[in-house]
C-alpha cells in the first residue's frame, strides 16, 4: 500500500524548495523588451531544462557524484558562485545591453541562454532541489513505487513554474519599466543573499565532512 505519509511529505519538500512563485521576479526581470515568443520559449526551455536535471539526479544522482568524486557541498559552492555573478549582472544592470535590435537580442539570447542558466539551473533545480530529490530518492520506504511520489512532486513543481511563468507578464504589466528595472535590482540583491547562503552552506557542509568543525 502507498505511503501517503512519504508522498505527501516529498511532493510538499519539492515544491517548496523549487518555488516556482519565487522564480517569476527574476523571469521578468532577466526577459525584459524580448518578445512574447521568446519569452514563451524560454519558459519551455527552462521548464524542461528544470525536469530533465531533476530527473537525472533523482534516477542516477548517487551515482554521478561518486563518479565524478564530488560532493553535495561543492555542488552547493560551485552553484552559488554561478548565482552570485548572475546577481551582479543584475545589481549592475548590465542585462540592460539586451535592448538593442531584434537580431542583437536574439544573438544575446543565444549567447546567454538564461532559459537553461540561470532560469532552468540552479532557480528551478539548483542545488537545494537536486538535494532534496536524491534524499528522498534514497529514503527507506516499505513499497519501492513509494519513489514514484519524488517524480510527482518533480512535475507538479516544474508544472506550477511552467503555468505562473507564462503569466509573468500579466503579474508585472503593471508596474512599468521602470518599476521592472527597480525589482531587478532587488531582486539580483536577493539572488545575491540566496547564492551567499548557498555558499555558506556549502563551506560549512565541507568543513564538517573534513571534520573541522561540528
Amino acid at each position: 500500500m502507498a505511503d501517503l505519509a512519504f508522498g505527501a511529505t516529498a511532493m510538499a519538500s519539492i515544491f517548496a524548495i523549487v518555488d516556482p512563485l519565487g522564480v517569476v521576479p527574476f523571469f521578468s526581470v532577466l526577459t525584459e523588451d524580448l518578445s512574447a515568443a521568446q519569452k514563451q520559449d524560454i519558459v519551455s526551455k527552462a521548464c524542461l531544462t528544470a525536469t530533465i536535471t531533476l530527473g537525472v539526479f533523482a534516477v542516477f544522482g548517487q551515482w554521478i557524484f561518486a563518479g565524478f568524486g564530488f560532493t553535495i557541498p561543492a555542488f552547493k559552492i560551485a552553484g552559488g558562485a554561478l548565482l552570485f555573478g548572475v546577481a551582479l549582472e543584475m545589481l549592475n544592470g548590465e542585462r540592460s545591453r539586451s535592448r538593442l535590435t531584434p537580431q542583437e537580442r536574439e544573438e544575446t539570447l543565444q549567447r546567454e541562454e538564461v532559459s537553461v542558466v540561470p532560469l532552468g539551473i540552479p532557480l528551478l533545480a539548483g542545488p537545494g532541489a537536486i538535494t532534496t530529490v536524491m534524499i528522498y530518492m534514497t529514503a527507506p520506504v516499505s513499497d519501492p513505487t513509494d519513489k514514484l511520489f519524488v517524480f510527482a512532486g518533480i512535475l507538479v513543481a516544474v508544472l506550477s513554474a511552467f503555468a505562473l511563468l507564462h503569466n509573468a507578464d500579466r503579474i508585472f504589466r503593471k508596474i512599468g519599466r521602470t518599476g521592472t528595472r527597480a525589482i531587478g535590482r532587488v531582486m539580483g540583491l536577493l539572488l545575491a543573499a540566496i547564492a551567499v547562503q548557498f555558499l555558506i552552506d556549502g563551506i560549512v557542509a565541507a568543513a564538517q565532512m573534513k571534520g573541522l568543525i561540528r
